[in-house]
């Protein structure tokens, strides 16, 4: 009867984990929602099977990546531009892993799923630090994760059965990647103080377009833009103090 009583008291622990974590990520689910099937329906119009962003969509896991990963697809055959690529976009994804070492310290056989699903909604949720009460801290963390790649997945997956057959034109809708990340941009735009970083961005971008075109100014643009940044670091970050 103990053990018959642990395993349900258990169960009961799982569901309340459950129940708590659906609840807090709920809000995400909106987001995911039309992002995951635009995302879905882009790879679509670029050609690919439905299986292929849902593949992609449950191995990178990682929204603006994927986008970005997708236009690769389609282009010329370059890895070296992928790697660099990949490190850059989601090198915040560092930051985030040191900053949850000790909430994830003793997760046990959780761990592993926990450090893979770690994006930047699933970090904004469990960075807080806040757990509901009664909830178990371990199996909230996993819930948390679970559904958030779930969201990702399943709205990808929608997208992509559903671009056949969608009543409107999907011609266009590569148009999602720019402008999520002018929308970031924006964003980011707003809340500097000074805006030197990112005219140094557009400035660089621009010119590396002009002289190396379209499929390779990438690249050099990236390493220009970090090797400005590290030099004129303790102006910028002086512009930055003043303004404040």
């Amino acid at each position: 009867m103990s053990g018959s009583s642990s395993r349900q008291e258990g169960a009961g622990t799982v569901a309340f984990a459950a129940k708590a974590a659906f609840r807090t990520s709920l809000p995400i689910l909106v987001g995911f929602g039309f992002c995951g099937f635009s995302y879905g329906v882009y790879m679509r119009s670029l050609g690919f099977e439905p299986f292929f962003p849902i593949i992609m969509a449950m191995a990178i896991f990682a929204g603006s990546l994927e986008f970005i990963m997708a236009s690769m697809l389609a282009g010329p055959f370059a890895p070296l531009t992928v790697f660099v690529m990949s490190l850059v976009v989601n090198a915040r994804h560092l930051f985030y892993g040191i900053a949850m070492l000790d909430r994830y310290r003793d997760t046990g056989a959780l761990k592993p799923y926990l450090i893979y699903g770690l994006i930047d909604e699933t970090f904004s949720i469990l960075g807080m630090g806040h757990i509901p009460e009664g909830a178990d801290r371990r199996w909230y963390y996993f819930f948390v994760t679970l559904f958030n790649e779930s969201y990702w997945v399943l709205s990808t997956a929608v997208g992509a059965f559903c671009a056949g057959n969608l009543p409107f034109d999907t011609r266009g809708i590569e148009f999602v990647l720019p402008a999520l990340f002018i929308a970031i941009f924006v964003d980011s735009w707003q809340k500097e103080k000074q805006h030197a970083g990112s005219l140094l961005g557009l400035v660089v971008t621009l010119l590396c377009l002009i002289a190396a075109g379209a499929e390779y100014f990438l690249l050099p643009s990236m390493a220009l833009i970090v090797f400005f940044l590290l030099l004129f670091r303790r102006k910028l970050s002086s512009a930055a103090g003043g303004a404040q």
